[in-house]
């Protein structure tokens, strides 16, 4: 029988060094683009856990800074919420909003980890698997109508799959997701091109250089529903270091794409993420 230290242990931490993921830029555990199927926070299913993340990227005429919080509940289920705001720079007076015009956005979302265990289910081919749901509230409800988005609000439905691999120092996920969101959400929600749903993928690879360095890569396929400005998928190429047990930074090189008719959306990509 576990004592009261142990016990302890269990309800406030226990998980392996940065099997909780990094946070994406809407919240929810994962890279920085995609959202994975782990859950956030460093308590095992004895306990509850959480963290804050504040996030800035920054390409060649724009810039996003991101912050919020998500809590983690038996390593079952977690609950987030973040910010965004997107600064248009010198870009918005192009596009005839005045220069440094900001969109922003709220994202509520909630996780939950219906099989698998990412870590522990070594033995297992099965990866852990979460299904997800993010509900996003834009801010510019008459631009986005404007530019031709059909709605300032929507809901993307996603499933993931992370796996851990110890023996090979190994990360991968995979995640499918239904959206309507253009960039993410803050030009709204469907357009006139294409109005509903449609099926995109978000791909994460990571390598642990050290029990404390993360390496990796990620994808992320976006809709193309709007006709006046062509979305493009966007990259990454992150590390994630875990400075301490309770702190994460993460440093990435992001290739966005065009972006509101700006092509070659490159830059870098910052966040700061603390956990419990």
């Amino acid at each position: 029988m576990a004592g009261p230290a142990a016990a302890q242990d269990l309800r406030w931490g226990g998980k392996l060094l940065l099997t909780d993921a990094a946070t994406s830029v809407e919240g929810a555990a994962g890279g920085g683009l995609a959202s994975w199927a782990v859950i956030g926070g460093h308590a095992t299913d004895a306990g509850i856990g959480g963290g804050a993340h504040g996030t800035y990227v920054v390409t060649d005429d724009f810039s996003l800074t991101t912050f919020g919080a998500k809590i983690g509940l038996f390593d079952r289920v977690e609950l987030s919420w973040a910010r965004q705001s997107f600064d248009t720079r010198d870009a918005g007076a192009a596009l005839g909003l005045g220069r440094g015009f900001t969109f922003g956005q709220d994202v509520f979302g909630a996780k939950l980890r219906v099989v698998g265990d990412a870590v522990y289910d070594q033995d297992r081919v099965l990866p852990q698997i979460s299904l997800g749901i993010q509900h996003k509230r834009a801010d510019e409800g008459a631009v986005i109508a404007a530019v031709g988005g059909r709605n300032r609000t929507g809901t993307d439905f996603y499933v993931a799959a992370t796996k851990v691999l110890l023996g090979q120092s190994l990360v991968v996920n995979g995640t499918a997701r239904l959206t309507k969101a253009n960039q993410f959400g803050l030009l709204g929600f469907g357009g006139d091109r294409k109005s509903g749903h449609s099926l995109q993928f978000e791909g994460s690879v990571g390598t642990l250089v050290t029990r404390r360095l993360l390496v990796g890569a990620e994808v992320r396929t976006k809709p193309d529903n709007l006709g006046f400005a062509k979305e493009q998928d966007s990259f990454d190429l992150f590390a994630a270091w875990q400075l301490h047990r309770n702190v994460t930074l993460t440093a990435a090189y992001v290739d966005l794409g065009s972006i509101a008719t700006f092509r070659g959306q490159q830059g870098a990509y910052l966040s700061l993420q603390t956990a419990f």
